[in-house]
């Protein structure tokens, strides 16, 4: 069954019946190795075949869809057709010399890799090394009524499918025969998965990932050529991510992903389709607000902040409040944070502050959220739009989890029954960093089930990307220990990392202020998120070490991560298995490189280092 991007059950009620019956035969009589793109644009609006179809034995092929009927076309040349219509005669290109060109300017923009040509030399330099071809299907026109017309001379009999070439009675065999007998030339070729990647990285723009932890979803159109921006390593969404980012559609809509799935980079994907579609504003919330700076930074990368607006949620209370003029709560009381959210659930069911503000609201890292802000939340959606996504990983939730238990969505208002996704894969980190993460935490991540409205458990698996070990070091002091880590850190730069993307987490503020102020007196720029309101001072961009608790970690990600003064982990009075995810959350912060030490023991410190040698 081929893999149709994105899924035919959302896009089918855009879908001419023509259209859907030929998307219907793509899925069922292809094999799994076929990708097919419906209606998706080619680097821009202007290239924007109705199918695109790759397969890595076969290469890739353009095709125009027309549910035309043979009476309705009066007119028509190599160039142009004239087609009566409800609203009267149309004058249309025609639908062969339209994917012409569209799979002629495919060709030229995949040119522009070296990695997907001919290599000089060969009796073929400089041409792809993949065939390519492009077609037409009519949809309500049969083979014969087709051959009795001189539609022939326009349109290449070869080039074309059938009304009666693509029932589902057909035969798999004749019906793949009749795709592949629209090549101009044919060869063998075998692509393998990083050259699709490279395919896709061209063909869609939108689906690039940026190495690092700066980028949202997809990098900022390049200034320079093309073929001078290509860079040594390719990453884009896997197809999976792209199918889903690509099929989210109207209604509320949940994604249970594992840390490192890319639910971020999705959330980035669908805001911006959101905000180019939608007239009302975009509400992306978090409760971290240091990923919601970083989230807020990157919305303005794209130049978008006038129709994204991105906050912690009690920044987003605090702001309902000033705006309709509902009294805040003082700050020196003990309860301001809850009663700020209070206030601002108050005065929704008063009428103060009004309901249905968004177009739509993204929740990422909504494991963080308390069911009753969740509530409050969902009222703040349009209900002419009911755009809502939810990002959930119950493994990362680390605030107020005994009140979660027992709860479900719909209690709270989202309607996501049918509408969930589970992404399990975790591309963030190595192989070697998930597994000693994992298995130090296992206790505490047992998977569990649940309904579909319900909060499952999910256990990660990884993409299969190798690296270092993760290393644990112990001191006999303190000062030897941050010594270790000035050093670590210094020859991670002069190997080419840059500052900031390396983080240093700790579990207290006091650790954080000692770690900043010895990395600082080394001369490595540092920025420590634990001074007063730094957290909303954050500059991802700023080339400078970071230094952040555990908690603020959540929902970044850094090629480099160190993790100093484990030994006073468990911290004395939290709950052991809470404490045991927390520090999960920490390393798995790590792309490439996880260094953590100690000066001292403790269970944690002998805990890691039975996970180190059973992950070996």
């Amino acid at each position: 069954m081929a893999t149709l991007i994105p899924s035919l059950a959302s896009v089918t009620r855009k879908m001419t019946s023509g259209e859907r019956r030929f998307a219907q035969r793509l899925e069922s009589h292809l094999e799994d190795d076929y990708f097919c793109w419906y209606d998706v644009p080619i680097g821009s609006a202007n290239v924007h075949p109705d199918f695109i179809v790759l397969n890595p034995r076969r290469g890739v092929l353009i095709l125009e869809v027309k549910d035309w009927k043979l009476d309705a076309i009066r007119i028509i040349d190599k160039t142009s057709v004239t087609l009566l219509t409800s609203q009267g005669l149309k004058h249309l290109a025609n639908p062969l010399e339209q994917a012409r060109q569209y799979a002629h300017a495919v060709c030229d923009l995949l040119k522009s890799d070296s990695a997907l040509v001919e290599l000089a030399g060969s009796n073929h330099a400089g041409k792809l090394i993949f065939p390519w071809g492009y077609g037409v299907v009519l949809t309500n026109i049969s083979r014969k009524a087709f051959a009795e017309t001189d539609l022939y001379n326009v349109l290449l009999p070869e080039r074309v499918i059938c009304q009666d070439e693509m029932v589902e009675s057909v035969d798999c065999a004749a019906f793949q025969e009749k795709l592949w007998g629209m090549f101009g030339v044919t060869f063998p070729c075998m692509l393998t998965m990083p050259q699709i990647d490279r395919i896709r990285w061209h063909l869609f723009p939108e689906i690039r990932v940026s190495t690092g932890q700066r980028k949202l979803a997809f990098e900022p159109e390049a200034q320079e050529p093309v073929a001078d921006q290509i860079p040594e390593l390719i990453r884009v969404m896997d197809l999976q991510q792209e199918q889903l980012a690509r099929s989210l559609g109207e209604g509320h809509r949940v994604i249970h992903g594992v840390a490192g799935s890319g639910k971020t980079m999705i959330l980035g994907y669908r805001a911006q389709h959101l905000a180019q579609a939608m007239p009302k504003p975009i509400l992306v919330l978090c409760y971290n607000v240091a990923l919601a700076v970083r989230l807020e930074h990157l919305v303005k990368e794209r130049s978008l902040e006038r129709k994204i607006s991105v906050r912690n949620f009690h920044g987003w209370c605090y702001d309902q409040l000033v705006l309709y003029q509902v009294p805040r709560p003082a700050n020196d009381a003990a309860d301001y944070w809850d009663e700020l959210v209070e206030r601002v659930m108050r005065g929704v069911e008063r009428g103060q502050i009004p309901r249905a503000q968004y177009g739509a609201v993204l929740i990422d890292e909504g494991h963080d959220f308390e069911p009753e802000w969740l509530k409050l939340v969902v009222q703040m959606v349009d209900p002419e739009t009911n755009s809502l996504l939810v990002l959930y990983d119950d493994a990362q939730s680390l605030y107020g989890a005994n009140k979660r238990l027992g709860f479900s969505f719909a209690q709270v208002g989202i309607q996501a029954r049918g509408r969930t996704t589970v992404l399990q894969l975790n591309y963030r980190n190595t192989v070697e960093v998930l597994a000693v993460a994992y298995e130090f935490a296992r206790e505490a991540l047992l998977p569990k089930e649940a309904e579909e409205d319900g909060i499952p458990l999910l256990a990660p698996q990884s993409v299969g990307r190798h690296g270092p070990r993760p290393e644990l070091a112990g001191f006999p002091a303190l000062d030897k220990e941050l010594a270790y880590v000035v050093s670590r850190l210094r020859e991670f730069h002069a190997a080419g990392i840059r500052w900031n993307d390396m983080a240093v987490l700790h579990r207290a503020r006091f650790m954080g202020e000692r770690i900043a102020k010895a990395l600082e007196a080394s001369g490595i720029p540092v920025e420590w998120l634990g001074r007063s309101r730094a957290n909303r001072r954050y500059k991802p961009a700023e080339d400078s070490v970071k230094v952040l608790t555990m908690h603020s970690s959540k929902g970044l990600e850094f090629p480099v991560v160190m993790i100093p003064w484990l030994n006073a982990m468990p911290s004395p009075n939290e709950d052991l298995a809470a404490e045991a995810k927390l520090l999960y959350v920490a390393m798995t912060r790590a792309m490439e490189h996880l260094v953590i030490t100690h000066h001292g023991s403790s269970p944690f410190v002998q805990r890691l280092g039975k996970a180190l040698r059973r992950a070996a």
